[in-house]
């Protein structure tokens, strides 16, 4: 069995900066890069790091880009099999500026990622009688998202929803269709039509999605920990103290190993900690798909958090 990501696929060009530019300034930064990223790209090689086996389903452009980012994920141990390379467009680019303290902000131009559809969706449907887990995100259209969860579910599929970016309104549909959705606050926020920012505020959140349809509801709030919830029981889980540098990428490495711990048969209490786990980890180096943890970096520090309980 495996798990399956549909999503974005990405080349992240990264500029340091001391602090970040507001409306109509510009900032000399102190450093530039080039990463791979995209929501999909990022989660099924946090995911692959963790030793569990995960494709990718998606779309790159006919470019030097396109093929580097493809290489990228076969050298990380992603299956490739299910992106299709279109001879008409760019391959996906995400525009980021860090701060000092690793607050960043992003622009992207979706280019190929806008483009996924029937091609792709048939490359979905093919590998999932295989699959155990399905992650879905929103940087592709919605319509594409809609059709691959209602083909998830009746592949019996756990469907894991990244609700980012959120770009619209969704579909009651959709909600009623997702087994665990994981918007961090100020997704929730978005989602809710209220400001999330506290445990108190996440539980109303958790609350109003569970009447939407979800079964299971994760919210995380950066330094403050995250929200678990079903419609019986909730709990608190704490971050785990680090030094942040960057925080690209942190929820698709807590995506990915809440995502792995399932595919290994774990209690979600305890996917929910691996989470925790690959999202600290991520936010304490440079980058995207480069922050992701290593399997033994990331099982020293879960059997730490495990003694300290």
């Amino acid at each position: 069995m495996t798990v399956v990501v549909f999503g974005s696929i990405n080349l992240d060009l990264v500029i340091e900066v001391p602090r970040l530019p507001v409306k109509g300034e510009t900032v000399i930064g102190d450093r530039f890069f080039a990463v791979a990223g995209g929501k999909g790209a990022n989660q099924a090689v946090a995911i692959a790091k963790l030793g569990i086996p995960v494709s990718l389903v998606g779309q790159v452009g006919e470019d030097s880009f396109g093929q580097t980012l493809i290489s990228g994920l076969q050298a990380e141990g992603v299956d490739t099999s299910g992106i299709t390379i279109n001879p008409h467009t760019y391959s996906g680019i995400a525009s980021i500026v860090v701060d000092s303290t690793g607050a960043n902000t992003i622009a992207c131009a979706g280019g190929a990622n806008n483009l996924v559809r029937e091609k792709e969706l048939e490359q979905f449907k093919l590998l999932l009688p295989q699959a155990k887990i399905v992650l879905l995100e929103l940087a592709i259209p919605l319509a594409t998202v809609l059709i691959a969860a209602r083909e998830a579910k009746a592949n019996d599929c756990c469907l894991i929803l990244d609700p980012a970016p959120i770009r619209y309104e969704l579909p009651e549909e959709l909600y009623s269709l997702i087994d665990i959705i994981t918007p961090n606050e100020v997704e929730a926020s978005q989602l809710v039509g209220f400001t999330v920012d506290g445990v108190t505020t996440a539980k109303q959140a958790a609350s109003f999605l569970h009447q939407m349809g979800v079964k299971n509801v994760i919210i995380t709030l950066g330094s403050q920990g995250c929200l678990y919830s079903n419609e019986s029981e909730s709990f608190w889980i704490k971050s785990i103290p680090v030094s942040v540098v960057d925080t690209v990428a942190a929820g698709d490495a807590f995506n990915g190993a809440l995502a792995a711990a399932l595919a290994l048969g774990k209690s979600l209490k305890d996917a929910v900690q691996w989470g925790t786990v690959g999202g600290a980890l991520a936010v304490t180096r440079n980058g995207a798909q480069s922050s992701l943890p290593s399997k033994d970096t990331f099982g020293q520090l879960l059997n730490q958090q495990i003694l300290l309980e």
